[in-house]
């Protein structure tokens, strides 16, 4: 199992900073940074507080098990924008995320290489007598 500093610099890495930019963020100097992630040293709740303000997943820094609910910056920005944005805008922005994703429910192969993707209801639905009639070959 990897340590608090192991994970301390995974996460800080994840997110993309360098040790004096996540150092100033949880408000030491790089070499305190740099003895956290060694294992010399350990975080206190003050730095934990404040790097969890840049999405630093603070569950796996300290148990070593993923938060679920944790996002990386582009997903908080995205929903960020999500739940400021107009009704409509909201409705574009799901159908374009759903437009990529296919499920293996919607995807019928039809030969080798070849598949076909349905995205709504298949087949058809008649009520009533139907009457299929060949022409006769003369």
């Amino acid at each position: 199992m990897s340590s608090i500093g192991e994970r301390l610099r995974e996460e800080r890495e994840r997110l993309g900073f360098n040790q004096t930019a996540f150092g100033a963020i949880g408000g030491v100097q790089k070499q305190a940074q740099l003895k956290y992630e060694k294992g010399e040293r350990q975080p206190d709740a003050g730095y934990l507080e404040a790097v969890a303000r840049v999405s630093a997943d603070i569950q796996y820094i300290v148990t070593g098990e993923r938060c679920p609910g944790s996002l990386t910056p582009d997903e908080n920005d995205l929903l960020t924008h999500f739940r400021e944005a107009p009704l409509a805008v909201k409705a574009a922005m799901l159908a374009a995320g759903k437009a990529g994703v296919s499920t293996a429910q919607n995807v019928a192969t039809v030969r080798k290489g070849v598949s076909q993707q349905f995205n709504g209801p298949v087949g058809s639905v008649t009520s009533g007598d139907v009457v299929n009639q060949r022409k006769s070959k003369e």
